[in-house]
């Protein structure tokens, strides 16, 4: 495909969802393992696993918004965004096991150790996660092309957490015996390989081709400017912010849920796997939806639904396992379709910065998405921390009742009404289909009057 409206093909959607793939036999550890890890095997406190998570997002606050600006400013002749991917997958890959590497240190020294790890594979999960995301949106300029793009990229990111969430504690296992330090380390080193190994797939494959106005100047204020300007951008970022803090409340919680309350840890992959495979079902109806009735009312709904089925959760009891299960599948399965439309929506927005104020900064743009995504998990990884404190938490003890509770609170209630809050802030996000098409066919329209005026220059 050389036209940027034009398809994609099904080479291109494959490549670049192996992508996140790539990204989630890393990301998955952490955003379902790291805390009982930290607490249970690498032997510090949950209130101090907590503050590191959330200290860490101080860093992306300026991390996240250097790095779009960054990739927009990155001329090569693999374009922008698609070098990082080539740069950034061995780091990534290194690090992932660096942070589930155990250390015979003191406390203290595994406190730092922790902070140290975790901060630097957050940082380059923003260097290569950022400018991956980023080049969704300039691969085509089709609204609805993305959501289909989208739409493979989260099959292929949630076949990535099937596995991950399905096999980890038995490689963890098969790897380590009864050593679980040595077997989260071999188990997040084959994870890593083939995150880099997928990642060097997904540069070969895709191609950019969205290019930013040429008469655009590089002006770092003028485009904060645009970025707090665009009103459905902002909107975007609070919601990514809340949508992530919910599932890594619940993603870093069900791993206790099932230790604690139900009594058999293995069972924790079964209910992430059948999860997985609810979401995987649920997001090819993302596209078709948001054609009938619109991204942000699909979304909205989604999130209704979904937050409702999250708080009911609540109440199997331990014994309950065919509600639970089938809980959890109507919870992802309501879930699946908003997934995809947050990234689509994002590229609009980037669009929309463009229409309306004539300045394109698509890393910047996405940089939000990566700062949301880290910051609900460091922000929700904290309150999953500090509410374990709350409640009474002991490591590899009999639990508490107003343990037991609070850990059933956090799997359920607490993040679907969360989630449920995302559709009050969609309500005043304001591109619609309309729009949408009205945007796709002005800046087409600019980018045809671009190209003949500089072929007339030359």
């Amino acid at each position: 495909m050389s036209k940027a409206t034009g398809k994609l093909s099904i080479k291109e959607k494959i490549g670049y969802g192996l992508g996140d793939t790539a990204s989630h036999f890393v990301w998955d550890m952490v955003g379902f393992w790291i805390l009982i890890f930290y607490t249970d095997t690498f032997g510090i406190s949950a209130a101090a696993a907590g503050t590191i998570m959330l200290i860490a997002r101080v860093w992306d606050m300026v991390s996240d918004p250097l790095m779009g600006v960054i990739a927009d400013r990155t001329n090569t002749r693999w374009g922008k965004f698609r070098p990082y991917l080539l740069w950034m997958a061995l780091p990534y890959s290194v690090l992932a096991v660096l942070t589930f590497t155990t250390p015979d240190f003191s406390e203290t020294g595994k406190v730092i150790y922790a902070g140290v790890t975790y901060f630097l594979l957050m940082t380059v999960f923003t260097a290569i996660n950022l400018p991956y995301s980023s080049l969704g949106a300039v691969m085509t300029a089709n609204s609805y092309e993305r959501a289909g793009l989208n739409s493979y990229r989260f099959i292929f990111a949630f076949a990535g957490q099937f596995i991950v969430t399905g096999t980890a504690l038995y490689l963890a296992g098969f790897f380590g015996g009864d050593d679980t330090a040595k077997g989260y380390q071999y188990t997040v080193t084959l994870f890593a390989i083939i995150s880099l190994v997928l990642f060097l797939i997904t540069f070969k494959t895709t191609r950019e081709r969205v290019k930013p106005p040429a008469a655009q100047r590089q002006d770092l204020r003028a485009d904060f400017k645009n970025l707090f300007s665009n009103k459905p951008w902002v909107i975007l970022f609070f919601v990514g912010i809340v949508s992530f803090i919910m599932f890594a409340l619940q993603n870093l919680s069900i791993a206790y849920y099932f230790k604690y309350f139900t009594g058999d840890e293995q069972s924790v992959q079964l209910f992430n796997v059948i999860g997985t495979v609810a979401l995987i079902a649920g997001i090819p109806l993302s596209k078709p939806l948001a054609k009938k009735f619109g991204k942000r009312n699909v979304y909205m709904g989604s999130s209704l639904l979904s937050g409702l089925f999250f708080i009911l959760i609540y109440l199997p009891g331990k014994d309950d396992v065919f509600l639970l299960h089938g809980l959890n599948i109507l919870a992802k399965f309501t879930y699946a379709p908003a997934v995809p439309l947050l990234w689509t929506m994002l590229a609009d927005t980037a669009d929309y910065s463009e229409w309306k104020f004539g300045r394109r900064a698509t890393g910047l743009v996405f940089s939000a998405a990566t700062f949301a995504q880290k910051a609900g998990w460091g922000i929700g990884g904290a309150l999953a921390g500090w509410l374990l404190a709350l409640f009474h938490f002991v490591p590899n003890e009999i639990q508490s009742d107003t343990s037991i509770n609070g850990i059933k609170l956090m799997i359920s209630v607490i993040p679907g009404i969360l989630y449920m809050s995302c559709a009050i802030l969609l309500f005043y996000y304001a591109i619609d289909q309309k729009t949408c098409l009205q945007m796709e066919t002005d800046l087409e329209n600019r980018r045809a009057n671009d190209s003949i005026t500089s072929t007339e220059n030359k």
